[in-house]
């Protein structure tokens, strides 16, 4: 079974659902071998001013969900849903822009899991991030 064409464009539309829509998340790639998108600092920081360690993982697991999604619809398992996210904040963001570039570690019939790197506007790592997401059938 194949999701309808304007299902996945919602997948890219707003940011992958309403909570990426607030918080200005943005897709602006999309194929099971490589998801990347965007992600505004201000306004997802946490009280000390630094990129929230949350809203990392939204973009992550936002990413690595769209690719498992892409992915699962060459299985005919089109439906994705997170099961296992980890993520490691190596570096505090301030201002600007974050990008997560989500990329394949496993892709099998029930299962998928991504590599989501996020970095600065300078191209430094910020985050690393695996998501792990089962894939259902309709």
């Amino acid at each position: 079974m194949d999701i309808a064409p304007e299902s996945i464009k919602d997948l890219f539309s707003g940011g992958g659902g309403t909570l990426g829509e607030r918080m200005g998340l943005q897709i602006t790639e999309a194929s099971p071998e490589r998801i990347v998108g965007t992600m505004p600092v201000e306004g997802n920081t946490q009280p000390y001013g630094l990129l929230h360690g949350g809203a990392s993982c939204v973009l992550a697991e936002t990413l690595g969900s769209v690719g498992a999604v892409l992915h699962g619809q060459t299985v005919d398992r089109p439906f994705a849903v997170g099961v296992d996210i980890n993520a490691t904040h190596h570096k505090g963001a301030r201002s600007g822009v974050v990008t997560g570039v989500a990329t394949p570690v496993h892709r099998g019939r029930t299962m998928a899991t991504y590599e989501v790197v996020i970095t600065d506007d300078a191209g430094e790592r910020v985050c690393t991030a695996r998501i792990t997401c089962l894939l259902r059938g309709a």
